[in-house]
């Protein structure tokens, strides 16, 4: 796997694990960093505004800073903030599903 992707599907797992965790209101199935806006990188940081996660068969946007150790195979720090319910309507346009 190559290291960007790499970076995004630890930066994914971090998301749902944290938010879980921190928000047991939530029981979170799914994230995709760049379903909204792609992040941006900058060496072993992930930075995303875009990002959305699905629980209960709804999805939620939050934007986050992710950043993992060399070779990306954990996180060291992962920072995040709940944003919006992204409407129904919208799923399809983003590439989100049921």
């Amino acid at each position: 796997m190559d290291p960007a992707t790499r970076l995004e599907q630890v930066c994914d797992v971090e998301a749902m694990r944290r938010i879980n965790r921190d928000h047991r209101r939530f029981k979170i199935d799914r994230s995709v960093v760049s379903a909204l806006a792609e992040p941006r990188a900058k060496g072993d940081t992930l930075i995303g505004k875009g990002a959305a996660f699905r629980s209960k068969g709804k999805w939620y946007q939050y934007s986050f800073t992710c950043r993992a150790a060399p070779g990306r195979l954990r996180v060291l720090s992962f920072e995040y903030k709940l944003g919006y319910e992204i409407p129904e309507t919208q799923w399809s346009q983003h590439g989100l599903y049921q």
